[in-house]
């Protein structure tokens, strides 16, 4: 039971479960990885192939999609004949297209059939594209930007359709995965009856958990990268959408990642240019992040940035210096239903009082013209 963030009545936090802001300085727990089935779209290079190295040495049985199948099998390769990981720990790659619905859908069922428990305990929707190239130039693969083919002598011929293929892979894939990870992960109830293969320990409560990959795109424009921050912005929107309803309706916490400038194959190089000499954010910040989102288990509705790493100075009072440490990931974005949610709530409230009003109204005028024969 989470404790109030406010003692508010009308406070949204409070009654959709979001739990208190977190204190990235502290150290986590990694210990509850061990035995977790969770399932990582995109997840054979960049931020998904990251955690999964990282969550594999530490025990967690591992379900990869992707579309990158050699890159896939070598990471899985990799991780099976690591010497940190046991034998009886379940690593598998699948190939998956998370536009596909068939594909996401046969990755769940490998998921659910290949886990010890056939069940889930947590989904990171981490499949995820770029626009890359110069954002100048036009190309006969055009942008959303930049249509194809701007010969002024063919004014009166529409252009083709924009691609939105990075849309299809960051928005429609993401809301397929996380689709039937509400459907899937309220299904991980606790073996009622333990055996030797499930012992006692798989009957306690387990975590239901769902991990998003949103982007400083998600809170700020990227300048000529329009379907990568519409599709980040949308991420953002359906982490705050979630977060009010899926851990009160399926007990499944929700979280979001929006990661800075990352030095990753995903970022162009035109993005590199624009940002040298500019200190960008590590790998490791944002395993770091997704790692105690993963682990803390009363973690829930809320949004760590990742950035490069930065010297925080740790003050006693008085100007003492009782220390200082490096940190690159930070809460942000938390506080919205604590303010913004609580005047949408009361509007609402207040509309739907006054509808309630209207509709009275409307019945006692329509029984007047009953009676004495007339109509409104």
């Amino acid at each position: 039971m989470v404790a109030p963030l406010r003692n508010d009545p009308w406070s949204v936090a409070d009654m959709v479960g979001m739990s208190h802001p977190v204190d990235c300085s502290k150290p986590y727990d990694t210990s509850t990885l061990a035995g977790k089935t969770i399932l990582i779209t995109g997840g054979a290079s960049g931020f998904g192939a990251a955690f999964a190295r990282h969550w594999a040495q530490h025990g967690a049985h591992l379900i990869i999609g992707d579309v990158n199948d050699r890159a896939g099998e070598e990471l899985v390769a990799e991780l099976r004949s690591a010497p940190s990981t046991a034998a009886s720990q379940v690593i598998v790659y699948q190939h998956c297209d998370v536009t596909s619905w068939p594909d996401q859908v046969a990755l769940f069922q490998t998921a659910i059939s290949s886990s010890p428990t056939h069940s889930l305990d947590a989904v990171v929707a981490g499949a995820g594209i770029i626009e890359k190239g110069n954002p100048l130039t036009p190309s006969p693969t055009s942008t959303f930007d930049l249509p194809y083919n701007l010969d002024p002598s063919t004014n009166n011929t529409p252009p083709p359709p924009p691609p939105l293929h990075i849309l299809a892979v960051n928005l429609t894939g993401v809301m397929y995965t996380t689709h039937l990870a509400l459907y899937h992960l309220p299904r991980n109830n606790p073996n009622p009856n333990p055996t030797p293969s499930t012992p006692q320990s798989s009957t306690r409560p387990r975590d239901r958990h769902i991990l998003l990959l949103s982007s400083i795109a998600g809170l700020t424009p990227l300048p000529h990268q329009t379907e990568y921050t519409t599709s980040k912005h949308a991420i953002m929107g359906l982490f705050r959408a979630l977060r009010g309803t899926a851990w009160q309706a399926h007990g499944v916490r929700v979280n979001v990642l929006a990661p800075y400038f990352v030095d990753t194959p995903l970022l162009p190089v035109a993005g590199r240019v624009l940002l040298a000499g500019v200190p960008l954010g590590e790998v490791g910040g944002v395993v770091d992040a997704g790692t105690r989102l993963m682990v803390e288990g009363g973690v829930r509705g809320r949004a760590l940035g990742v950035g490069p790493g930065v010297r925080v100075v740790d003050g006693g009072g008085g100007g003492r210096v009782e220390g200082e440490r490096r940190q690159a990931v930070w809460e942000i974005y938390g506080h919205d239903y604590e303010r913004v949610e609580t005047f949408v709530w009361r509007y609402l409230a207040v509309m739907n009082l006054m509808r309630g009003i209207k509709g009275w109204v409307g019945v006692v005028t329509d029984m007047w013209g009953i009676c004495f024969g007339r109509r409104r």
